[in-house]
C-alpha cells in the first residue's frame, strides 16, 4: 500500500530572507549619484535657456536688419553723408532736418501722403467692412469668395501697377473709354494732381480691401450668436443688429485695421514709383503724387545725399510713433468705456 507524503513549504518566519524570485534593489554607488547629478544640473539648464536659443534667430536677425540700421540712419542724420563716399561723414547737427523742414518739396511730398493716405483708407476700410459682413452669411463657395479675396494680396505691386497704367491711360485706357460714354472728356491721369492721386489710391485699394475684409470677416465670426438672437427677439432688423451688434464688437478690430492702414498709407511707394510714366522718384513732372518715400528715395539714391535722406526717414519714424501713441490713447479709452 502506497504512503502519501505532503510536499508543502515550511512557513516562512517573520524577519526571514525574502523569496528567491524577488531581487533586492542595487544600492547607488556614488558615481551612479553624480551622473544623477550632471542630469538634473542639465536637464534644469536645458529646460532654462532652451527658450532663448530657439528665439534667438529672430533677435540676432532683428539686430542684424533692424535695429542696426535703425541707429546707423539716425547718426547718418547727423552728419553730411554722400552715396558716393559713404564712410566720409561730416557732423552737421541737426541742419539736415531744418534743411528738410524748409523744402517745399518735403511738405509736398506730406501732404500728397495725408490726401493719398484719406482717399485710399477710408474707402478701403467701408468697402472692406461691407464684404465681410456678406460673406459672414452662409453663402455656397464661401471659401471661393474668400480665397479670391485675397489674390489682389499676393498679387505683385509691379504686375498690379503696371496693369492699372494701362487703365488709366488719357488715350487708350478703359477708364476713360468708359467714362466717354456717360459724357466725361478724357482726363489725364496721370499729370493731373488730384486725378493721379485718386489713381494711385485706386490701385491701394484694390490691393489690401480682400485682406482687411478677412480680418474683419475673422472678427465677426467670433463674436457671440446669443446677442444677435437677442437682437432679433426685441425685434431688430439686419440694419439694426449691424449698427447695434456687429459695429461695437468690432471696435478693437477697427481701430487696429486704422491704424496699421495708416502706417501702411505712411510708407506707400511701390505705387506711386510705377504709376510715373517716366519710373522716376519724382511723382510726375510736378510732384503731384510724390509721397515720403519717393521724397525718402529721391534724395538718397538720385540726388546721392544719405544724410538727408537718414533725416527724413527718422522723421517718418517718428510719425509712426506718433500713430502708435494715438492708438495706444484712443484704444485705453475704449476699454475703459466698456
Amino acid at each position: 500500500m502506497s504512503t502519501r507524503h505532503d510536499t508543502a513549504a515550511p512557513p516562512v518566519k517573520e524577519g526571514g530572507a525574502a523569496p528567491a524570485d524577488r531581487v533586492p534593489a542595487a544600492v547607488p554607488t556614488e558615481a551612479d549619484i553624480r551622473r544623477r547629478a550632471r542630469l538634473s544640473r542639465r536637464w534644469q539648464r536645458d529646460l532654462r535657456w532652451s527658450p532663448y536659443v530657439f528665439a534667438s534667430p529672430f533677435f540676432l536677425l532683428f539686430l542684424a536688419f533692424g535695429l542696426f540700421p535703425l541707429i546707423y540712419t539716425g547718426w547718418a542724420s547727423l552728419h553730411t553723408v554722400e552715396l558716393t563716399a559713404p564712410t566720409d561723414m561730416e557732423w552737421a547737427g541737426l541742419r539736415n532736418y531744418t534743411r528738410i523742414f524748409d523744402d517745399e518739396f518735403f511738405w509736398n511730398a506730406a501732404k500728397n501722403t495725408l490726401t493719398i493716405g484719406i482717399i485710399s483708407t477710408v474707402p478701403q476700410l467701408l468697402m472692406a467692412m461691407g464684404l465681410a459682413h456678406i460673406l459672414n452669411y452662409k453663402l455656397r463657395a464661401s471659401t471661393f469668395y474668400r480665397v479670391a479675396m485675397l489674390a489682389p494680396y499676393a498679387t505683385s505691386i509691379a504686375a498690379a501697377s503696371l496693369v492699372f497704367v494701362l487703365l488709366f491711360g488719357r488715350d487708350y485706357g478703359m477708364i476713360n473709354w468708359a467714362l466717354h460714354f456717360v459724357g466725361v472728356d478724357s482726363i489725364d491721369w496721370q499729370n493731373d494732381k488730384w486725378p493721379s492721386q485718386i489713381a494711385v489710391s485706386t490701385i491701394i485699394i484694390w490691393r489690401w480691401t480682400g485682406y482687411n475684409a478677412l480680418i474683419y470677416l475673422a472678427a465677426m465670426q467670433a463674436i457671440p450668436q446669443d446677442l444677435y438672437e437677442s437682437a432679433a427677439l426685441d425685434g431688430a432688423s439686419r440694419w439694426q443688429q449691424f449698427l447695434h451688434v456687429t459695429l461695437p464688437q468690432l471696435r478693437p478690430t477697427i481701430l487696429f485695421t486704422v491704424v496699421v492702414s495708416t502706417i501702411g498709407a505712411s510708407q506707400v511707394f511701390g505705387e506711386p514709383l510705377l504709376f510715373d510714366q517716366n519710373k522716376g522718384a519724382s511723382g510726375g513732372a510736378e510732384h503731384q503724387f510724390q509721397t515720403l518715400g519717393l521724397y525718402l528715395y529721391e534724395q538718397g539714391w538720385v540726388n546721392q545725399h544719405l544724410g538727408r535722406a537718414s533725416a527724413i526717414a527718422w522723421t517718418m519714424f517718428l510719425i509712426l510713433i506718433v500713430i502708435g501713441i494715438v492708438n495706444y490713447v484712443i484704444s485705453r479709452r475704449l476699454r475703459a468705456s466698456t
